[in-house]
Order: structure tokens, then C-alpha cells, then sequence
């Protein structure tokens, strides 16, 4: 039986294996193509490796374009998207969850059907609002535009209904505020769901695409998806440049792969400590 399941095991992690090089291919085929030239990278059958890597197209391509201002508009609008849907995120979460009031399933009825609305639907009135706010073309509105998610709210009511209601109820006899209940007892054991939210959202704001074009006319406001169209159209020519667009493609998903690896680990060891929680 101990064979058996030495057999199993050993399939099992090489089917694991087999998806993660499945899924990392096209990712060092982007790298790879960067090093190419055009005619390397169209020749058939393909080549694994390029014969002369040409590392001097990362310099080209990063120098073809803004992409420093790029990629540090993207990080900057997309950090404080994340910050502030966490701190909303879980104080709605927790009134939703954790408190009474009037009308709380109405309102929580209410959120759900808006997580079923198309994002395009509020296009054009949230465009007219920033307009009479005056926040269009500006860094405000990029922000405040995407300041709530309903998705956010809900992944983290979800999570909180996971936390046993008396606890929280044992910090109200013990005199804690809300906040100090939020802060102190619900996101620790709640830090998986956060770091995935950041995680998502952050991956989900950096890429971002037609509503930041949508708002913002400024060259010097695109973020990376708007930046590397641009460049695509101009400085790539309509892709007869490739290996430059991949360069540039390479290093701009730089900031997603590190933040990647900064939360996986957290969300690996939040998800280890729920599940002792759990069954303790």
C-alpha cells in the first residue's frame, strides 16, 4: 500500500510540475523573444534559446519610451487603490458582519446585486461625476474612481463570516471599540483573504487599461498598459520591432512578479495558521 501511495505522490508532483512549466513558458518565451531578433523569432522551427542573445535590447527598449514614468504611475496609483480598499474593504466587511443595525440585510442585498453590474455600465456616470468634481485628467481621480470595489467588500465579508461571533462579542464585554476588534482580532486571522485582495487588486489596477484612458488625456498620466500601446503603435511600429516590445513587456511585469513573491508567502502561512485555528 506504501508503494501505492509513494506512486501517487510521485504522479501527483509531477502533474504539479508539468502545469508549472506549463504556465512559466510563456513567460520566458517573452524573455527569450526579447533577446531574439525579428528574423529569430519568426524562423520556424523555433528556437528555444537565442543563438546571440541580445541583452542590449532591454537598454533600447527602456530607453525607447517613459517607461520609468510608465511603471511609476501604475505602482503609485495602484498602491493607494490597494491601501484604501483595505481599510474600507474591512470596515464595511465588519458592519456587514459583525454589527447590528437597521435595514442590514437590505443593505447587504444591496451590495450584491451592484457586484452584478457591469464595470462598463458606470462608465459614463463616473465619468460625468469626476467631471463636475473636476478630478478628470488627474491623479485623484485615477484613485478615488477605484477607492471601492464591491468585489473587495465581498471577498472579505466572506472571510469575516468565518470568525466566530463570539469573540467578537468577548472584546465588546472586554471594553474594545470596533476598530480596536477589527484591528486586533479579525484581520489577524483574516490576513490570507487581505493579502489576496491586495494581491488582486494591485495586479488588477496596474494592468488597468480602458478607464485610466478613459479619464486621463496627459501623456504624462498613462499608466503601463496605455504606455506600452503607445509604444507598440510608435516606437514599435505596429510590432515590426518585437523583440524591443517584448523587452519592454519583460520588464514591465516586473513589479506584479515581486509583489507575487512578497504575498505568497504570507498567504501560505495565513492559510496554515486558519486551518490549526480551525481544528483547535
Amino acid at each position: 500500500m506504501s508503494a501505492w501511495r509513494k506512486l501517487g505522490a510521485s504522479a501527483h508532483y509531477l502533474i504539479v510540475a508539468a502545469l508549472a512549466l506549463l504556465m512559466a513558458f510563456p513567460f520566458y518565451w517573452m524573455v527569450t523573444s526579447a533577446l531574439k531578433t525579428n528574423d529569430e523569432i519568426f524562423r520556424f522551427p523555433p528556437t528555444l534559446w537565442p543563438h546571440d542573445p541580445m541583452w542590449s535590447n532591454f537598454r533600447d527598449a527602456w530607453a525607447a519610451a517613459p517607461f520609468a514614468r510608465y511603471m511609476g504611475n501604475s505602482i503609485f496609483v495602484a498602491a493607494a487603490i490597494v491601501a484604501i480598499q483595505v481599510v474600507n474593504s474591512g470596515m464595511m466587511a465588519y458592519a456587514l458582519t459583525h454589527m447590528k443595525f437597521r435595514l442590514k440585510g437590505a443593505f447587504t442585498s444591496l451590495i450584491l446585486i451592484g457586484y452584478m453590474i457591469p464595470a462598463t455600465a458606470v462608465y459614463l456616470p463616473g465619468y460625468i461625476i469626476l467631471g463636475k468634481l473636476h478630478l478628470l485628467n488627474t491623479y485623484g481621480g485615477l484613485i478615488l474612481s477605484n477607492c471601492v470595489s464591491i468585489f473587495s467588500i465581498f471577498l472579505i465579508r466572506q472571510s469575516f463570516l468565518q470568525v466566530s461571533h463570539e469573540m467578537v462579542e468577548a472584546g465588546q464585554i472586554d471594553g474594545a471599540s470596533h476598530v480596536r476588534i477589527l484591528w486586533t482580532v479579525l484581520i489577524p486571522l483574516t490576513r490570507a483573504s487581505f493579502a489576496v485582495l491586495a494581491l488582486i487588486t494591485f495586479i488588477e489596477q496596474y494592468n488597468n487599461y480602458f478607464w485610466p484612458m478613459l479619464i486621463t488625456k496627459d501623456p504624462n498620466l498613462q499608466l503601463v498598459s496605455a504606455g506600452l500601446r503607445s509604444f507598440f503603435v510608435e516606437g514599435g511600429a505596429y510590432g515590426l520591432k518585437w523583440p524591443l516590445i517584448m523587452a519592454a513587456s519583460a520588464f514591465t511585469i516586473a513589479p506584479l512578479l515581486v509583489i507575487f513573491v512578497l504575498t505568497q508567502k504570507t498567504i501560505i502561512q495565513s492559510v496554515n495558521l486558519s486551518a490549526g485555528a480551525s481544528k483547535g
